[in-house]
């Protein structure tokens, strides 16, 4: 498959297809992320539909003192990259075809939700990304449009966006992608030195404490179901490290699902460990929040929920994020 490189929305238009037209927004710089998106992308549409990469390092996003004139830009590379995973055509449309006329006098809002996390410390950011996005939707037409599950809140505010404007167009999610160490693969990983790498893993490692504090406090409300009220109960329990918990297992059945409390603590260890390390970790934030509007969720909360957390090494600003269930068990009997 030979990969067509276009530069006009008229290009893209004139393309004719059989099938839906599948697209994954990116701002260039490509990885394993990226293609990842493209594959799914090119296995949803199917051999008869056709699925278009866009690159467009979009100015609105970035913020004073921010890097736009650093963000790398490497199009022949991701050309490469979006052939072999399977795109059928690359749109890089210049600054004058997505903005014809200057910065546009009307954008999209993105409301209270917007202006929460990413959207505090970064203001007016989710503003130009839903600005651009919708841009995008209607240059390229698509049926299908892909995001990595990675940008959790920008997700979230897309698929607002596409629900409450009534875009036609289906969002589909796709997890994140992770280096071998961790690290949730992204962009601006290549502006760390060896030192600022081995202190930014304590992003990912604060997620996964977070991860496997809940799971533990999941397996042990299970066990405290399943085991009867004898002390074969509390001899189950405290093998799995709980041996307080064993004290008054009917307690434990009895409990609320899940410990977001628990769970923010476990992450927040991590985190605190890091700021010592050299060079240091420089802390945006660690939330853990309902998915539908980004709010911090309450310690009797079922659902699913987004453990996030946000931070600096050095000059560089990364971001993560793992999803998790809360009251997958059920009322307790």
């Amino acid at each position: 498959m030979t990969t067509t490189l276009l530069r006009t929305a008229a290009e893209l238009h004139a393309r004719t297809r059989a099938g839906r037209r599948a697209v994954v927004m990116t701002m260039g710089a490509l990885h394993e992320g990226h293609a990842t998106l493209v594959r799914t992308a090119r296995e949803i549409a199917g051999p008869d539909g056709e699925v278009v990469v866009t690159v467009f390092v979009n100015p609105l996003q970035f913020g004073a003192g921010e890097d736009l004139d650093r963000y790398p830009r490497t199009l022949d590379a991701d050309l490469k990259i979006a052939e072999e995973a399977g795109a059928d055509a690359v749109f890089a449309p210049s600054v004058d075809e997505v903005y014809p006329g200057g910065e546009p006098q009307v954008r999209i809002s993105a409301g209270p939700m917007g202006e929460r996390l990413e959207g505090a410390t970064r203001p007016g950011h989710f503003d130009g990304m839903l600005t651009v996005v919708a841009k995008l939707l209607h240059l390229t037409r698509p049926d299908v449009a892909f995001f990595g599950q990675k940008d959790a809140q920008q997700l979230a505010l897309i698929r607002r966006m596409v629900r409450d404007l009534n875009f036609g167009v289906e969002i589909v999610a796709v997890p994140t992608v992770r280096e071998a160490d961790g690290l949730a693969l992204s962009s601006r990983n290549r502006y760390l030195s060896a030192r600022e790498r081995r202190t930014a893993l304590a992003l990912s490692a604060a997620l996964f404490a977070g991860r496997d504090r809940h799971a533990a406090q999941e397996a042990l409300r299970a066990r405290a179901r399943e085991v009867p009220a004898t002390q074969a109960r509390a001899e189950a329990l405290s093998a799995i490290g709980e041996s307080r918990a064993a004290a008054d297992a009917h307690a434990v059945a009895k409990a609320a699902p899940g410990n977001p409390a628990a769970v923010r603590a476990a992450a927040r260890q991590v985190l605190d460990e890091a700021v010592r390390l050299d060079p240091p970790l420089v802390l945006d934030y660690l939330a853990l929040v309902d998915p539908a509007d980004f709010t911090e969720i309450a310690d009797d909360f079922t659902g699913e929920a987004v453990l996030a957390v946000a931070a600096r090494v050095g000059t560089t600003r990364l971001i993560d994020n793992l999803p998790l269930t809360f009251g997958t068990l059920g009322a307790a009997s």
